[in-house]
């Protein structure tokens, strides 16, 4: 089943008949796992990316202080991955781990390597994807530093609009690099102007 749902995603994005698709899986694994494993820990390897089926995904860094900076959320049909330390084989600087039960698949070099020999859509979509995470990657850096703690909410709606119950509100307040308190500010003001984000 959980391969079903990444065959289904992926030949979305490519051009892979069944039969392509089936002759590169071979490496691919698919497990559950329960809420709060750990995938990756800083500085081990990233050797797989994490293609989630079912349930959802966090990357994240912790300070000296012990404080955590969530990176990315991955939900439904999303892959999250350390790609600077999968790229360059160094030591991550992130954690992944579940926040709810997951499903996920694990994508290694092996079946990138594969997909990209056999079909110039996937290297297409691929770099796409890389070009596409640099950007969200300097858009976040640029809310981070200059918006409003209203602007990066409204972003982060846009991004997952789906998350808003399913996370705890200080995570939301760990990835917009606000304080809870303030979240729960901008929430009500939001409320007071008749916006249902939640």
């Amino acid at each position: 089943m959980m391969l079903d749902s990444f065959k289904t995603y992926f030949q979305s994005k490519t051009n892979l008949t069944d039969e392509q698709f089936r002759s590169i899986t071979g490496t691919l694994q698919s497990k559950k796992v329960e809420k709060g494993t750990v995938l990756l820990h800083q500085g081990d390897i990233c050797h797989h990316s994490f293609f989630v089926s079912k349930g959802l995904l966090r990357s994240y860094t912790i300070d000296e202080t012990g404080k955590e900076h969530i990176i990315q959320f991955a939900p439904e049909n999303w892959i999250i991955s350390d790609r600077s330390s999968s790229y360059f084989n160094e030591p991550s600087e992130l954690f992944i781990d579940a926040i709810e039960e997951t499903e996920i698949v694990l994508i290694d070099k092996n079946f990138i390597d594969a997909a990209a020999e056999i079909s110039i859509s996937f290297r297409q979509q691929d770099n796409i994807a890389l070009h596409n995470h640099i950007r969200q990657l300097q858009k976040r850096v640029n809310l981070l530093l200059g918006a409003t703690a209203e602007q990066r909410y409204l972003d982060f709606i846009t991004i997952y609009p789906s998350l808003t119950l399913r996370i705890p509100q200080w995570m939301i307040a760990s990835y917009l690099g606000i304080t809870p308190e303030t979240l729960s500010r901008v929430r009500k003001e939001l409320a007071k102007r008749n916006f249902k984000p939640y």
